[in-house]
């Protein structure tokens, strides 16, 4: 089953705890606080697999974590860092973060990786507190919690050359007749359902990727029959052939339609150079209108090429003028909203004040982070935690914006009562 477009959920290990642990043997000058630091968690990363090309496994699966970091022991023993997470995707995968709509990567070539959900840090365990005025510490940090966040992957098919045109008009047929694909073929409207690649090879140094897309109708960029749902695909080809259906009542009026609809979903699509394959001259009512059409096209400054899928008629020269075609184009160009982008960290200092209906909220990425790896059930954490705020003036913020004797505080996911 071809599937392109998809939403999944991935987590960030967390990071294992810091320990609280202390050291004292018999000829050992130096003991005292012996925890060690708690391992870091692992990371969600998507990947290029030229094995690919459907996001079909993502229909089954959609929840992805990375291992957990484990918890820091005595002798000063740091855990073990969580298993990073690796997950293929096929070439030609545009990666958004659901919420915001932000573009992460745009997943085209070999090699290829994003991070997309970090693992946590691991907490410090109490040999990091340990001060001349307090050298028996009984304090340290939990894990981080890895970052967490809705993807959705889009898959835009890599192909140099896009096949378009009217249902019926024989596309599966021509790519079927010069490739190894094989599509379904059928004389009935709509019988392709979903994109079909195949390789076209000319001779031992010309090849190019061919892709019959569903057929198109008058309206397909507004979301009717099956064209709007792959016209995606058109936007990844730097040259279309447009088949025109030779036994059709009008093909130069089938023409202006589908580049009229092409036209309208934008993204560049009306602008692609064309080459226009008269279709089906093995049928007379064909070979009838060839002369009109082949002249009416010219005047407008199409390519027009007279061929049959059926009995290859023409096919030959069609396939050596893409392929100069292709010589003479440039790369396809990358649209603005899919150069991969590499997230910038809001500044973490940054934090802001909320005031709900049952009390208030503190935001801020490195308030949140502090409130998480705090262990409230230590007394020391907890005056540390205090301090920092302190020293954040995220207290003092609390005060100007009104916080009163016995409000509740949050901040991620910790609830605390304010006291003076």
């Amino acid at each position: 089953m071809f599937t392109d477009q998809v939403s999944i959920y991935v987590r960030g290990g967390d990071g294992g705890n810091g320990a609280v642990a202390f050291r004292r043997e018999k000829y050992v000058p130096y003991g005292g606080p012996s925890g060690g630091d708690g391992g870091r968690g692992g990371d969600v990363i998507l990947y290029v697999d030229l094995a690919l090309n459907t996001l079909f496994r993502f229909t089954r699966e959609r929840h992805y974590r990375a291992g957990r970091g484990e918890h820091g022991r005595g002798k000063n023993q740091t855990g073990a860092s969580g298993a990073t997470l690796r997950i293929p995707v096929p070439p030609g995968t545009v990666v958004r973060d659901l919420e915001s709509g932000m573009v992460i990567a745009d997943l085209t070539e070999p090699g290829q990786e994003v991070v997309v959900a970090r693992g946590g840090r691991g907490g410090r365990g109490n040999a990091h507190f340990a001060t001349p005025t307090n050298q028996a510490p009984r304090i340290a940090e939990n894990g981080e919690p890895g970052e967490e966040r809705m993807l959705e992957l889009e898959l835009k098919l890599l192909a140099d050359v896009g096949l378009v045109g009217k249902p019926n008009a024989g596309k599966s047929t021509l790519l079927a007749a010069v490739t190894a694909a094989r599509p379904k073929i059928a004389p009935y409207p709509f019988t392709t359902l979903e994109p079909c690649l195949g390789v076209v090879v000319l001779d031992a140094h010309t090849d190019f990727v061919m892709a019959d897309l569903p057929g198109l109708i008058e309206g397909a960029s507004e979301g009717r029959g099956l064209g709007h749902e792959f016209l995606r695909h058109v936007e990844r080809t730097r040259l279309l052939i447009h088949l025109l259906d030779g036994s059709a009542a009008d093909p130069l009026a089938d023409l202006a339609a589908i580049n009229a609809e092409l036209a309208a979903f934008g993204h560049g699509l009306g602008e692609k150079p064309q080459l226009v394959a008269f279709n089906k001259m093995d049928l007379p009512e064909a070979q009838a209108q060839w002369p009109a059409v082949r002249q009416a096209l010219r005047a407008q400054g199409y390519e027009v090429f007279a061929i049959s899928g059926v009995t290859r008629e023409g096919v030959r020269e069609l396939l050596n003028r893409a392929a100069q075609r292709l010589a003479e184009l440039p790369p396809a160009p990358t649209r603005p909203d899919e150069i991969p982008v590499f997230r910038l960290e809001d500044d973490e200092r940054a934090f802001w004040v909320e005031r709900q209906a049952d009390g208030w909220r503190v935001h801020g990425q490195r308030v949140e982070r502090l409130a998480a790896m705090t262990p409230f059930e230590l007394d020391e954490a907890v005056y540390r935690f205090h301090r920092a705020l302190e020293a954040m003036g995220v207290l003092d913020a609390l005060r100007e914006a009104g916080v009163e004797v016995g409000d509740t505080v949050r901040i991620g996911e910790a609830e605390l009562v304010w006291e003076e």
